[in-house]
């Protein structure tokens, strides 16, 4: 591709990731966030809960200072907590469900473009009633982010049985619950992620086309699924060209390719698509970051 990408994508990093030790909602967050706030190649940054008000106030200031775009990612809120929004247990549903919506009073507090959440486990012999319970825990919490603003609503595709192992999921049952909500709720989409199609064992063409019309947010990342017994096993999004993992500049290429021709991949009204990266052991968070943007830049180029 000649044209640069910033013609048709914000790029953004996801914060948490790149630096774990606030994915708790606590550490040194603004620190970290004032490092991707001073690096002008992103222009969004990805966030998850941020316990201290006086934090937020202030993480929100370094935001809108350097001129940077806000997301919301509230996957950490439930993953952290182990709470389950599909949950066949009402009472454990609805406090999933709470969680969430403090998540979003956060996201809107923070001026966040959009709000990020998954789905959680389940049961393969009450699949359905757990996919019901989700319909249920998504209308809730669509209906509650449109009470409060203009604020789109993602679920996160995630695997269903390496790491995460959540209900959403394969790419038809992705299909079907995207294509029912948006029935109803016209401020819901999806978040895709490269990191998790090796974990899906799909291609980003099998993952992406039939669902091009209600992706709303990408991320970038990589995974490793080949060998059970590495330390970055699964959903734990190691550098990308990690040894023995699944994503390098090749299949990010790949990847980029498919957003493109679907039109996510646009000028018109150029989505967020976020380097998802961890580092691993005593890495280097920066050097990391490094690597994320020195391969965006290589597969860009063959685009």
């Amino acid at each position: 591709m000649n044209e640069s990408f910033r013609k048709y994508m914000k790029v953004g990093l996801v914060h948490f990731m790149a630096y774990p030790s606030t994915g708790k909602g606590e550490g040194p967050i603004l620190e970290t966030l004032r490092r991707i706030a001073l690096d002008d190649y992103f222009e969004v940054v990805e966030m998850t809960w941020i316990k201290d008000p006086i934090v937020r106030k202030k993480a929100k200031q370094i935001i809108e200072t350097s001129h940077m775009e806000f997301s919301y990612a509230g996957m950490p809120r439930l993953l952290i907590t182990k709470q389950n929004i599909n949950s066949l247990n009402e009472e454990e549903r609805l406090r999933a469900l709470a969680n969430v919506k403090e998540g979003i009073d956060e996201a809107y507090e923070m001026g966040a473009k959009d709000f990020a959440f998954l789905s959680g486990k389940y049961e393969e012999s009450k699949k359905e009633e757990a996919y019901q319970a989700l319909i249920r825990s998504t209308k809730e919490i669509c209906a509650y982010a449109k009470s409060k603003g203009t604020m789109k609503v993602a679920i996160e595709v995630f695997d269903y049985d390496v790491d995460k192992c959540s209900l959403i999921g394969p790419v038809a049952l992705t299909q079907r619950y995207v294509k029912e909500i948006r029935q109803e709720y016209d401020n819901f989409g999806l978040m895709v992620d490269l990191s998790h199609l090796p974990q899906l064992r799909e291609t980003p063409a099998e993952s992406l086309i039939p669902v091009k019309d209600y992706i709303i947010h990408a991320h970038m990342g990589n995974a490793l699924v080949k060998d059970k017994l590495s330390p970055v096993h699964g959903d734990e999004h190691p550098r990308f060209g990690f040894p023995g993992s699944e994503n390098d500049v090749d299949e990010l290429v790949e990847y980029l390719r498919v957003l493109l021709d679907i039109g996510f991949l646009n000028k018109d009204n150029r989505p967020i698509v976020s380097l998802e990266v961890k580092p691993y052991g005593d890495e280097d968070p920066e050097l990391v970051i490094a690597n994320a943007k020195r391969v965006l830049n290589l597969a860009w180029d063959r685009v």
